[in-house]
C-alpha cells in the first residue's frame, strides 16, 4: 500500500507508517498528515470511505489535467497545486491534490515522483517548526512547489541566452527557430499555472477559509509573494523570447540585403567588360581603334578603369563588405 501517514503534535517523533485503514487516534490538539501515490485511484476511494471525502474532490484529484484551485465542500477544503520541473525539452507538470479538514490533511500524488519523495521529507521540516495545525502541512507544500519553480524559470532563461549569443554571430537554423517557439510556448502555458496558483494562496492568504487559521495567513502569503516575483520574471522572459524572434527576422532581412548588395555591386562591376567585350565582338567593319596597334590595350585599360572606379565606389558605400556584422 501506498498510504502513509504521521501523527503530529502527539507525544512521539512524526515518522511515516503505513495507513491501517482507520479515521487514526489523535490525542490532544494532534493532527494527521496522510499522504498517498495512488494511479489508479483504488487507494484513494479507500480514503474517501473512511473520512468521506467529496466524490467531486476525489474525481479532481485523479484527473491527469486540472488547473490550480480551491474548492470548499461541508467539512473540508479542496486544493489541486501544479508542481512543475523542467525535463530534456519541455516542463512537466505533476498535480498534487490536498485535502484539508480539522486535524487531518491528505495530500495526492497520482506517480512516484522526486516531487513526492522530497514531500514526504518535509515532514521533518513541519517537525522542527513545531507547528499547530494542517493547515501549516499545506502551506509546506504549497512553498515546496513555488521554491521548484525558481530552476525552472532559470534554465529556460540560460538556454534562452545562448540562443541569443548564437543569433548574433550567425543566422540561426530550423531547428534553433523551432526551439525559440518551443521555449515561447511553454513560458506562456507555465505564466497559466502560476497565474492560478496566485490565485489560489491569495485566497488562502486573505480570505475567511475554513481550516485555516489567521495565524497560517502570513505564511501564505509570503509564498503569494514569490509567485508575484516569478511570475514577472516570467514576463520578463517571455518578452526576451519575443525580442529574440524579432531580432532573428531583422538580421536575416539585413544579411539577404547586404547579400543582395554584393550581388548587384559584382553586377555592375563585371557588367562594364562584358557589354564593352560584347560591342567590339559584334565584327563591325567600321569600329574605333580597331585597325590601331594600340586598340587592344586601350579597350582593357578602359575596361580595367571602369571597373576599378566601381569597386572604389561601391566598397565605400559598404555594398561590398562582409555578411557578418557581429564577431
Amino acid at each position: 500500500m501506498s498510504i502513509v501517514a504521521a501523527i503530529h503534535g502527539g507525544q512521539d517523533t512524526p515518522t511515516w507508517i503505513p495507513w491501517d485503514g482507520t479515521t487514526l487516534c489523535l490525542p490532544g490538539s494532534a493532527f494527521a498528515w496522510i499522504d498517498v501515490v495512488d494511479a489508479g485511484g483504488e487507494e484513494i476511494e479507500a480514503l474517501q470511505r473512511v473520512f468521506g471525502l467529496h466524490e467531486l474532490a476525489v474525481e479532481d484529484s485523479m484527473s491527469d489535467a486540472q488547473v490550480a484551485k480551491l474548492d470548499l465542500y461541508a467539512d473540508h477544503v479542496f486544493i489541486i497545486a501544479k508542481a512543475a520541473e523542467l525535463g530534456p525539452s519541455e516542463i512537466q507538470y505533476a498535480d498534487v491534490g490536498i485535502f484539508l479538514a480539522e486535524r487531518r490533511v491528505i495530500t495526492v500524488c497520482r506517480m512516484e515522483t522526486t516531487f513526492g519523495h522530497r514531500l514526504r521529507e518535509g515532514i521533518h521540516r513541519i517537525t522542527r517548526r513545531n507547528v499547530k495545525g494542517p493547515e501549516f502541512v499545506v502551506h509546506e507544500v504549497l512553498d515546496l512547489i513555488v521554491d521548484d519553480y525558481f530552476p525552472v524559470v532559470q534554465m529556460i532563461a540560460d538556454e534562452v541566452l545562448l540562443i541569443e549569443k548564437r543569433l548574433l554571430c550567425d543566422s540561426l537554423g530550423s531547428t534553433e527557430i523551432a526551439r525559440i517557439f518551443q521555449l515561447r510556448r511553454e513560458a506562456i502555458h507555465f505564466q497559466h499555472a502560476i497565474t492560478r496558483m496566485m490565485e489560489v494562496c491569495n485566497k488562502l492568504a486573505t480570505l475567511d477559509i475554513p481550516c485555516v487559521s489567521s495565524a497560517s495567513r502570513p505564511y501564505f502569503r509570503d509564498v503569494l509573494d514569490n509567485l508575484v516575483r516569478i511570475e514577472a520574471m516570467t514576463t520578463g522572459l517571455i518578452d526576451v523570447i519575443r525580442t529574440a524572434l524579432e531580432a532573428s527576422s531583422l538580421l536575416e532581412q539585413q544579411r539577404q540585403s547586404a547579400i543582395t548588395r554584393q550581388l548587384a555591386a559584382w553586377a555592375g562591376i563585371l557588367g562594364v567588360p562584358t557589354a564593352i567585350a560584347g560591342i567590339y565582338g559584334m565584327n563591325f567593319v567600321n569600329m574605333p581603334e580597331t585597325r590601331t596597334g594600340w586598340g587592344y590595350f586601350a579597350a582593357l585599360g578602359v575596361m580595367g578603369a571602369i571597373c576599378a572606379l566601381l569597386y572604389w565606389r561601391f566598397r565605400r558605400l559598404g555594398w561590398l563588405r562582409s555578411t557578418k556584422f557581429w564577431d
